[in-house]
């Protein structure tokens, strides 16, 4: 197989980079980095190619076959080699391929069948390009992928085995130690024992979109892979309801988005439905132009999702060209992390780029679909602005000037602060825009309280100040906090979620069934009685009870943050407040070191009262 040997050098055009650096990038940009991936591969393949693949007639597939057929291929059936070779799932086996060969497993599965993928993509390549050829391929746990093509279930119960696929005139047999499965010519026929590659066509005529919906490929998922999950007919008809709806979505609200993706999202790699209000979805770089997404709530929802990822895959691409950011010191024990108002963890710089990347999109999305939204959705779409464009603004304002970014990276932040900015003065509902900024005030305080911890001397003379009844804190208190991260700290976002509930079904069984144990009906993993009173708007009832919970010993980390929200509109407990929502994890940690050295808790309203009084030196 030729893999160029006079692959160009490749650089985005200052158009192109201008375009993503605004968070932005049509079909044209696309196309460049699109060239760049293809030259990525070509690279990675002859890695591959050039020794790193180990030899030995005991290898149970014959690699020299795979790129031998793969060149066959190439030559008569070049546009079938491009299509193998840019699927998603090809850029995901490669780069694990080779990372394989240099001592890094992301799989059980042996080395000679990570490998022999390349087997099977040689033969399904050229079932594809219509040659006659005869190739062993791996068997995992009788199942036999031929990416792009299908995939064919063997009578195996080996984890691990040989078939050998023999190809002739437009037919498939493929033979494995206990049976054997006949496929073709027509590829898209489904038989108990072929399953074919759902392909789709989203929109029509000149709007139309081919995307693979892909539940076959075991290099589907990221970031390491996983066995076949063949959808039901039903199954796969709702996700294709819903994609053709967000695309239809996607074309009216972000046509950029939409024109991008034509060319650039390949397939959509679907998983079971989550909790509503929280889908989970997923892009990798090495993976250009494929998303795995959860089943989603509705369609707007999966059209936020395709933005969001799209996002990811348009920065992925760009950082494969050139550095956003700079290696940190060596001398430095710890890579430095960051609050990301997405996350539940703190996240590194690079990290904290692409998020910031991803969600200006879809603050982009929702800023045009509150516009076109139906009178049902129209202020979960307000909130959904409101919230993201707050979100990416302080995280924008906290990094856009860090040390480590490259001169491209400052440029990229710089661009986007100035798209974001043009954002934050669009009008919004005053119902929906307080509950953003609640929302959004509410995650950073639970972050807060579980990720920083004060200095210990400095809660240890905290704790003595108020056993003798000081009238103030000591300063040393409003020393800057050490980050420590809380592996326990899990559903921050749970204000947002109940906050949807509210927005889309305001006297909906939510109400009721939200703060139910993990796992029951109508649960919202996260929620407690005082979360679902705080969204209703029953502050002195939330209140109450987290009084009673933050008196009691063991309470969680949040529920001060909770407190904080609790008290916001009561000017009697104006310093509190301010505590409470801006550092938490003042009173979380002075509570805590008083409960372990008398065995007793501090009334929590009067501890917030006097960690906040505006006398203290650096509370105001």
């Amino acid at each position: 197989m030729t893999t160029g040997d006079h692959l160009p050098f490749h650089r985005l055009s200052a158009s192109g980079v201008r375009a993503l650096a605004y968070g932005e990038g049509g079909d044209a940009v696309v196309a460049e980095m699109l060239r760049a991936e293809r030259s990525r591969r070509l690279l990675l393949l002859r890695a591959l190619d050039g020794g790193l693949i180990p030899g030995g007639s005991d290898t149970p597939v014959s690699y020299t076959a795979a790129w031998a057929l793969l060149a066959r291929v190439q030559e008569c059936a070049p546009e079938v080699f491009e299509d193998v070779l840019m699927s998603p799932n090809t850029g995901m086996w490669v780069s694990l391929a080779v990372r394989r060969i240099r001592g890094r497993a992301y799989e059980e599965a042996p080395q000679w069948v990570v490998i022999g993928h390349l087997a099977a993509l040689a033969a399904a390549a050229a079932t594809r390009a219509g040659l006659d050829f005869s190739i062993n391929v791996p068997v995992r746990r009788g199942l036999v992928p031929l990416p792009t093509l299908g995939c064919a279930v063997l009578p195996c119960h080996e984890r691990w085995g040989i078939a050998n696929v023999l190809g002739q005139a437009g037919r498939l047999r493929i033979t494995g130690a206990d049976g054997e499965v006949h496929a073709g010519p027509d590829w898209e026929r489904r038989e108990p024992h072929w399953l074919p590659v759902r392909r789709l066509t989203l929109g029509s005529a000149g709007d139309a979109k081919t995307l693979v919906l892909e539940d076959l490929d075991p290099y589907r998922a990221f970031p390491r892979p996983s066995e076949p999950r063949a959808l039901s007919e039903a199954e796969a008809a709702t996700w294709e309801s819903l994609l053709d709806e967000a695309w239809a979505i996607l074309l009216r609200d972000d046509p950029q988005s939409a024109r991008a993706m034509t060319r650039g999202l390949m397939q959509v790699a679907p998983t079971p439905a989550r909790e509503r209000f929280r889908p989970h979805s997923s892009t990798a770089g090495d993976a250009f132009g494929g998303v795995t997404a959860s089943r989603p709530d509705d369609a707007p929802q999966l059209a936020a999702t395709l933005v969001h990822e799209f996002q990811h895959t348009k920065l992925g691409g760009l950082m494969h060209l050139e550095p956003l950011i700079r290696p940190g010191p060596q001398d430095q024990e710890q890579e430095e992390l960051f609050y990301a108002p997405w996350r539940d963890d703190p996240r590194p710089l690079g990290g904290l780029l692409q998020g910031i990347y991803a969600f200006l999109g879809v603050t982009r999305f929702w800023r045009a679909h509150r516009r076109t939204a139906d009178a049902d959705h129209a202020s979960l779409a307000h909130f959904e602005f409101a919230l993201w464009r707050t979100q990416v603004w302080s995280t924008l304002s906290e990094v856009r000037e860090h040390p480590r970014l490259t001169p491209l990276g400052r440029r990229l932040l710089g661009l986007l602060s100035e798209r974001c900015a043009q954002w934050m003065d669009d009008e919004v509902p005053a119902a929906e825009l307080t509950l953003a900024r609640e929302t959004a005030q509410d995650h950073a305080a639970r972050w807060r309280a579980h990720h920083l911890r004060p200095p210990a001397t400095a809660v240890d003379e905290a704790v003595r100040a108020w056993e003798r009844g000081a009238p103030r804190p000591p300063a040393v208190l409003t020393a800057k906090p050490f980050l420590a991260p809380d592996p326990a700290a899990e559903f921050l976002n749970t204000a947002a979620v109940l906050a949807r509930y509210r927005l889309t079904d305001p006297e909906g069984s939510w109400r009721h069934t939200a703060a139910r144990s993990y796992g029951a009906p109508g649960a919202v993993h996260g929620a407690g009685e005082a979360d679902v009173l705080l969204t209703c708007g029953e502050r002195a009832a939330a209140r109450a009870v987290l009084t009673a919970r933050l008196s009691a010993r063991g309470a969680p980390a949040g529920a001060w943050a909770g407190l904080g929200r609790a008290l916001a509109d009561d000017p009697a407990h104006e310093a509190a407040t301010r505590l409470l929502l801006h550092f938490p994890e003042r009173a979380r940690a002075v509570q805590e070191a008083l409960e372990t050295a008398t065995g007793r808790t501090a009334d929590p309203l009067r501890l917030a009262a006097w960690l906040g009084r505006p006398e203290a030196p650096g509370a105001r």
